[in-house]
């Protein structure tokens, strides 16, 4: 019988279906079995994490077998808890596959620190642009004898002098004493020491009502 013949024979036919059929369950198991270790086409959502502690957020992740990293710090948000999520990526809702790393904002312990700028010496209407630019805001302002009118002499905050290089947070309120236009130019040497008031007379603060004159 030659080999051409033996391939048409049913002999030779059983065996071949036999071989397919077992190819066939052999794929169906191996792909049963891929499913079942990956976790093939399974997802999970991601769960709301705004406003949680990072001990919560660990339990909660863990739960549904997600892990996270923390970023660097977002700008401070009053209305989130210190050290709360502030945001997330993925975002709640989103679905993602087992083991997938979230990442975190976490809100600060408060606004950043900035340099208070240099503006004595400047007038009112230099010196609050800036101070407003820079995230602080204004809060009274005294006016002092000294012949420069509206010229800044001194910041203070919580009534406390500012000094050069001073650090505050944003946000922080800054009092303005200017110059009254009367006066010498030797308003700091007629200052007394104790409480900062004038020799000639008493700081006249005034409700601030933005650029003044």
């Amino acid at each position: 019988m030659s080999f051409i013949k033996f391939l048409f024979t049913k002999t030779f036919l059983k065996q071949l279906l036999y071989a397919v059929l077992v190819l066939i369950v052999l794929s169906f198991l191996i792909l049963w079995w891929l499913r079942g270790t990956t976790n093939h086409g399974e997802t999970i959502e991601v769960p709301n994490l705004a406003k949680m502690s990072l001990d919560d957020v660990e339990a909660l992740l863990d739960e549904n077998d997600l892990r996270f990293e923390i970023l660097d710090s977002a700008n401070y948000n009053p209305d989130f808890p210190k050290y709360s999520v502030i945001e997330q990526i993925p975002k709640a809702g989103k679905f993602v596959k087992e083991d997938r790393k979230i990442y975190l904002y976490l809100n600060p312990s408060g606004y950043r620190k900035v340099v208070v700028p240099p503006v004595v010496g400047k007038t009112r209407r230099q010196a609050e642009p800036t101070l407003l630019a820079m995230g602080f805001e204004i809060g009274k302002i005294s006016y002092r004898p000294y012949i420069a009118k509206d010229e800044v002499l001194e910041l203070r905050h919580k009534g406390e002098k500012l000094e050069p290089g001073t650090e505050l947070q944003i946000t922080e309120v800054i009092d303005l004493i200017l110059g009254d236009g009367s006066g010498s130019l030797r308003q700091e040497e007629d200052l007394d020491e104790g409480d900062g008031l004038s020799e000639e007379g008493t700081e006249t603060e005034i409700e601030n009502e933005g650029d003044g004159e």
